[in-house]
């Protein structure tokens, strides 16, 4: 078992890594957003990358979510997790808790959520988006340490770089939307066909602009909230990790047992290549 970690706004590195390392990759996808930093926690193998890059410089729309993903297969990362700021959709969740979701609907148009294509076409399932086994580890640790989080919950993941008018965050009620943000459908869509387990935690930071008595949506609401919350994501982080056992039930272990379609004597040679670390104990020997 090897655990990633994708920190989001806020949280740009992971205190408390011993025989840290940095590793700078280079992927079939271009370059991540920043060095991997990989070492071990509590015992356990961990990788660690800042979505955004260091200093906060990538836009969601540039994220480059594949690359990212890809050099946590590179090195051999088995359960993902994903740290991402989040605006509430439901009066229950107030700024500050955190929510572990287990529904995405992307709203996105502007990105690759696919590492596949160029001569070869795999379907994965994506019914339920989230491993449960990681999603136990979060919430038993949230409930250990006294923090106040939500169970389950469907994150929309729109486009950005703006927030939503108040016509879309009231759009997005009405589907059953709990949360809002912009970077995490990808990554839980190209970590399963990673064959990576996946949760995401995501920390509420304001109530969108939908609440009629909350102040709208602002970066310095954000960060304020980030600041001061910040540190209860690392413990949340480290005590999990500590208690992840190895298990996979979810079954995303074999994910793409029977996703691939394409006949394998036509996928071109230089694809077989680039998506080795992912396809190449699904295809027949030479």
């Amino acid at each position: 078992m090897k655990i990633g970690i994708i920190g989001g706004s806020g949280l740009y590195a992971m205190e408390g890594i011993e025989n840290l390392r940095e590793e700078r990759l280079s992927t079939p996808f271009g370059e991540p957003s920043d060095v991997f930093v990989t070492g071990s926690l509590h015992g356990k193998q961990v990788a660690f990358l800042p979505r955004h890059g260091k200093g906060h410089r990538l836009l969601p729309t540039e994220v480059p979510f594949r690359a990212n993903v890809f050099g946590m297969k590179q090195l051999g990362v088995t359960h993902l997790i994903s740290v991402s700021a989040v605006g509430s959709l439901r009066e229950e969740i107030r700024p500050g808790q955190l929510v572990f979701p287990d529904q995405f609907i992307d709203r996105t148009y502007h990105r690759d959520s696919t590492f596949f294509g160029r001569g070869i076409v795999a379907h994965v399932q994506f019914g339920n988006p989230v491993c449960a086994h990681l999603v136990d580890a979060l919430a038993a640790s949230a409930e250990r340490l006294g923090i106040p989080h939500h169970r389950g919950g469907t994150y929309v993941c729109m486009e950005g770089p703006a927030f939503s008018t108040q016509a879309e965050s009231h759009l997005y009620r009405a589907w059953g939307g709990t949360i809002i943000g912009m970077t995490n459908v990808q990554e839980a869509k190209l970590a399963r066909e990673a064959e990576m387990c996946f949760a995401t935690i995501a920390l509420a930071t304001d109530y969108d602009c939908w609440h009629e008595t909350e102040a709208e949506v602002s970066v310095e609401a954000v960060l304020e909230v980030m600041r001061n919350n910040v540190a209860a994501s690392r413990k949340l982080l480290a005590a999990a990790i500590q208690a992840l056992d190895g298990g996979r039930p979810c079954g995303t272990a074999d994910a793409l047992r029977f996703a691939i379609l394409t006949d394998p004597a036509r996928i071109p040679a230089a694809v077989k290549t680039d998506l080795a670390p992912l396809i190449g104990r699904h295809l027949p020997p030479r």
